[in-house]
């Protein structure tokens, strides 16, 4: 690769950039909604225990944040190797047009991770309180579900944005914690 590479993180690449980077910005792309639709064997779940993390679901009149990470070309095919190895449970590489924030206003294409409905991981729509239940049940080698819906809650904050479907889900689980066991 001779030049550097936009990626767009909206789940924990937001909040576990574990890889170097040039620059991070607030940003957001359009035409996509960021859902917990994706089951994760391999870090926030175990096989036949699924945790549940973020994938993107085309939505013609969407917006979805998160951040924005320019990576430059001599790191790009070992950044881009840990990725794939990263998302490597059911996610494929999309092109996407990255709308920078007010730090550094612009538009560039980049790249970003996205599961493929027909991935062995995919689980689908689910209600709120649902993937709630499966959220506050599920860990993995990478850590406690819990933790990945809250970190990516607070991100979203820390950057005065917010995702309903997130705020969902974080509601119904702080509920499912208030009541007695």
């Amino acid at each position: 690769m001779n030049k550097d590479i936009w990626l767009f993180g909206y789940g924990s690449i937001v909040w576990k950039a574990d890889f170097p980077h040039e620059e991070r910005h607030p940003a957001y792309i359009r035409g996509w909604s960021r859902r917990f639709w994706q089951g994760s064997t391999d870090h926030r779940g175990v096989p036949g225990r699924p945790g549940r993390v973020v994938t993107l679901i085309e939505a013609p009149d969407a917006i979805c944040w998160g951040a924005a990470y320019r990576i430059a070309a001599s790191q790009a095919p070992s950044v881009m190797a840990h990725l794939d190895h990263r998302e490597r449970g059911g996610y494929d590489r999309v092109a996407v047009d990255i709308h920078l924030g007010v730090n550094r206003p612009g538009t560039v294409t980049g790249v970003t991770y996205f599961a493929t409905r027909d991935n062995p991981n995919y689980l689908g729509e689910a209600t709120p309180e649902a993937i709630a239940t499966q959220i506050r049940a599920s860990a993995g080698p990478s850590g406690h579900n819990v933790d990945y819906l809250l970190e990516l809650e607070a991100a979203l904050l820390a950057m005065k944005t917010a995702d309903d479907h997130v705020s969902a889900i974080t509601r119904h689980l702080k509920r499912l914690n208030e009541k007695p066991s």
